[in-house]
C-alpha cells in the first residue's frame, strides 16, 4: 500500500437524510459548514437526498416494471386518437375482371 496518500483528518460527522430525516454518524473527511446536535455533542452534517434508509433497494419497496402493460396502457389511451378505417363499407363498383 502506497504511504501517505491517505488523508488523515478522519472526524466523526452526522449524515441526515433528508427525505426521511435519518441521522446516523460515521467516521469522514467531508467538508461542511452546518453542524448538528446528537445526543448532546455537536457534529459536522453532511445531508444526503437518499441513504440505505431510504433507497427502494434496501427498503424492499422497489418496483416491478412491466412493460408489456405500460405499452398496453399507452396504446388504449392513444387508441381514440387513431383515425377510423376510410369508407370500408363503401365498395369499389365491380368490374367485368372481378366477375371471372
Amino acid at each position: 500500500m502506497k504511504k501517505d496518500i491517505h488523508p488523515e483528518s478522519y472526524r466523526v460527522v452526522a449524515f441526515k437524510d433528508m427525505s426521511n430525516e435519518d441521522v446516523f454518524l460515521t467516521k469522514s473527511t467531508a467538508e461542511t459548514k452546518e453542524t448538528l446536535e446528537v445526543d448532546g455533542v455537536e457534529y459536522p452534517l453532511v445531508k444526503l437526498e437518499i441513504s440505505r434508509t431510504s433507497h427502494p433497494f434496501y427498503t424492499g419497496k422497489a418496483k416491478l416494471v412491466d412493460t408489456a402493460g405500460r405499452i398496453d396502457k399507452f396504446k388504449n389511451k392513444y387508441n381514440k386518437f387513431k383515425k377510423a378505417p376510410v369508407a370500408a363499407a363503401k365498395e369499389a363498383p365491380k368490374t367485368d375482371a372481378d366477375k371471372k
